[in-house]
């Protein structure tokens, strides 16, 4: 039996810290798991911009308020659950995510949370595992799933590897270069034809 497991930002829906980015003026916000490889270094560098500028937890989420998924993505993930189980394992954190669950109508999403004072400031991030998309992977394996699975930044390689099978969706130059082995999807119509060679 199949399962497929799938990032979720730069594959469902925009990077959120970009969105973040353009609407703050806080440029070092653009960086993500496509430039950083190191996810805690990548988070403690966000955190302490966040409390140098006075950044709260609302003004994040007003950012997502406005943000919708990628052009083509609900209509994509619909075609892959009426195939097959997905989950999607991502980096974010619950606080972040919500509003754009709703608007993808609500896959089965495995991420991160928060730790917030009174004051709405994010004073620490809770990983729930270390290489928890990795774990994930393995965990379904275990289970005796054969596991495809999807994703875009480095943060995603090790989920790729460890899968049945796994491939690049729309990454950046750096990514697809580092990661030669792993199949390039370059939109969604790639994604579809390479999900139904795994069927």
């Amino acid at each position: 039996m199949k399962i497929f497991c799938a990032d979720l930002e730069g594959v469902f829906i925009p990077e959120i810290w970009i969105a973040v980015a353009r609407k703050t003026g806080i440029d070092e916000l653009k960086l993500t798991t496509r430039d950083i490889s190191d996810y805690d270094e990548l988070m403690t560098k966000r955190l302490s911009l966040m409390a140098e500028h006075g950044l709260t937890i609302h003004d994040i989420q007003s950012v997502i308020a406005e943000m919708d998924p990628l052009e083509g993505a609900l209509d994509t993930l619909q075609w892959i659950r009426e195939r097959a189980q997905i989950i999607i394992l991502s980096d974010t954190f619950e606080e972040f995510a919500r509003p754009m669950m709703k608007k993808l109508e609500f896959p089965t999403l495995l991420c991160h949370n928060l730790t917030i004072d009174g004051k709405g400031r994010i004073t620490g991030y809770n990983i729930r595992q270390q290489e928890q998309k990795k774990q994930a992977v393995r965990a379904l394996q275990g289970l005796n799933y054969e596991v495809v699975a999807f994703g875009d930044s480095y943060n995603d390689t090790g989920m790729l590897l460890q899968a049945d099978k796994g491939f690049l969706f729309s990454p950046p130059d750096n990514v697809a270069a580092d990661f030669p082995r792993l199949p390039v999807a370059k939109d969604y119509n790639d994604l579809k034809h390479m999900i139904d060679s795994c069927l």
